[in-house]
């Protein structure tokens, strides 16, 4: 089925001016009329002027009023189409969040919640196609360690070097580290924009709901998984790559690192991403990026246009048929079709 639209529909305000032409040719001919009355009677008139035509006048004004309709409609421009095509996805940007404080050392996942996170994040990687990936890393602080690129391959040599050690202030900072994220994107339009946050949650600084809260606003989505058991494991201290011990409070215990799901939920919650409690080799970043895709193939199916075609041409030479009738035809009778001779006489 064809699909009309206008390309200039403001101009229909033109039609308008239809009624008042109208006026203006019914009072002319009225004072025609009234004119030629004083100077003689109906019937002398009609012997006076025996070529004249009562209705030709009529017939050419409704001939300029439908050439100027003609024109009015090729100025709007009707344009027609039913031919539909579908968007081809263009890729997405995403930004992978890393939390690589001290308690992601903590071994309840094996070899431990860091590596495991980092080794999910390399097989995501993988499996991107036509999308811009950033990569930041976070404790107390966070820095872009990954600017969006499309050069999976340099983002993989970068990613194997992210360690403790990448970020200066210790201490688990979500905040930041989403605040970072956002500010990581190239800008508020364009393609999805997605972040994915991998941590165990242990936020002891800022208010990361305010961050999602503002990523939310923007139309950004943000994914989470849940590195690490519920149960928990002690924090290893490592120096010169092997374990010295694992980290205590000043009373003198074992810390005991758990992951924080009602935080990660929440975060994941507030924007309509998913939470994923971190398990097997890819931590749910499989199931993360399907349902990404999903949606993304859902968006630009539904995204499809129509290629129209201007018809305004066929105004225009309906148009100028009306105007060239218009001027071929005389206000007077064919004097060769009457039969009346002037003043009677032959």
């Amino acid at each position: 089925m064809d699909m009309i639209r206008y390309e200039h529909p403001e101009l229909f305000v033109l039609f308008l001016l239809l009624p008042f032409m109208a006026v203006l040719f019914l009072l002319a001919r009225w004072l025609r009329r009234r004119a030629l009355g004083r100077f003689a009677g109906a019937e002398q008139v009609s012997k006076l002027m025996p070529w004249a035509s009562p209705s030709r006048p009529w017939i050419k004004f409704f001939m300029f009023l439908l050439a100027f309709s003609a024109v009015i409609m090729a100025a709007i421009n009707p344009q027609t189409g039913s031919r539909m095509e579908e968007a081809h996805r263009k890729g997405i940007e995403l930004v992978v969040a890393l939390d690589v404080s001290r308690s992601m050392l903590a071994q309840d996942v094996r070899p431990s919640r860091l590596e495991r996170a980092r080794l999910a994040v390399n097989r995501l990687i993988d499996q991107l196609e036509q999308d811009r990936f950033a990569l930041v890393l976070f404790a107390g602080s966070a820095h872009t360690q990954v600017p969006l690129t499309s050069d999976y391959r340099a983002a993989r040599m970068l990613l194997r070097s992210a360690g403790t050690e990448s970020v200066a202030v210790q201490g688990t900072d979500i905040g930041r580290a989403l605040q970072r994220s956002i500010a990581s994107f190239s800008s508020r339009e364009g393609p999805e924009r997605v972040i994915i946050l991998l941590s165990d949650g242990e936020s002891h600084e800022g208010d990361p709901l305010h961050y999602a809260r503002l990523a939310s606003e923007q139309g950004i989505v943000i994914h989470t998984v849940g590195v690490g058991s519920r149960e928990g494991a002690p924090i290893p201290i490592r120096e010169n790559g092997s374990t010295r011990g694992f980290l205590r409070d000043r009373e003198g215990n074992t810390v005991i690192s758990r992951y924080d799901e009602a935080l990660m939920r929440s975060l994941a919650e507030e924007t309509g991403g998913l939470f994923r409690h971190g398990s097997g080799a890819d931590m749910g970043l499989d199931d993360i990026l399907g349902h990404i895709r999903s949606l993304e193939r859902e968006a630009y199916e539904s995204k499809v246009f129509t290629e129209y075609e201007s018809r305004y041409r066929l105004f225009v030479i309906l148009a100028l048929i009306l105007l060239v009738a218009d001027w071929l035809m005389p206000d007077r009778r064919s004097p060769w079709l009457n039969s009346e001779k002037i003043f009677g006489t032959r």
